[in-house]
Order: structure tokens, then C-alpha cells, then sequence
């Protein structure tokens, strides 16, 4: 089974918008690969109210290590954590697959 990591903006966007997205992005990656994948649940809900972006992106990161292949959404480039995201996929061997 393949576990998939989606790395997706989300700055400025709200829960609803996010995770209408993301359904869309896994119902695709279902369409590609088939149902013989894992999608990793990257989307923090409850997060601590205190929590900084780099919380959130240390959390990714841990997250990304378990990954076979990352999906980059559309407008990643502009997203700084998505950006550390796929440097931290190349540099590391992780299959990079772009929306």
C-alpha cells in the first residue's frame, strides 16, 4: 500500500475551504492510483491555540517521513511550508507528484 502525503496551502483559507480541497485532491489521487494507497492525515484539527506555522510544519515534516509520495496541490510554490515541504521530499527520496 502506498502512503500518500498531501502538502497543500492553506493560509487564508478556512476549515470548510480546506478540506473541500483536500476531497477533491484524494478523490483524484483514488481516480490515478486506485484504492491500494493511504492518504495521511495532514489537516490539524485542535490544534494548541497558541500554535505558531512552524508547530504545524514541524508536525508535516514528522508526518512527511512516513510518506512513499508527496502530492503537491495547486499553488504550492507560493506557500512557504509547502516550498520546505518538497525540498524536504527531493533531498530526502521521496516521490514527488504535482497537481
Amino acid at each position: 500500500m502506498k502512503r500518500i502525503f498531501i502538502s497543500q496551502p492553506m493560509k487564508g483559507l478556512s476549515d470548510e475551504q480546506i478540506k473541500k480541497e483536500r476531497q477533491i485532491i484524494v478523490d483524484s489521487i483514488v481516480a490515478e492510483y486506485g484504492r491500494d494507497i493511504e492518504i495521511i492525515d495532514s489537516y490539524f484539527e485542535g490544534a494548541p491555540a497558541d500554535a505558531k506555522p512552524m508547530w504545524f510544519l514541524g508536525k508535516s515534516l514528522e508526518l512527511l517521513s512516513t510518506a512513499d509520495a508527496v502530492f503537491f496541490a495547486k499553488g504550492w510554490e507560493s506557500a512557504r511550508g509547502c516550498r520546505i515541504e518538497n525540498i524536504t521530499a527531493e533531498e530526502y527520496g521521496i516521490e514527488v507528484i504535482h497537481d
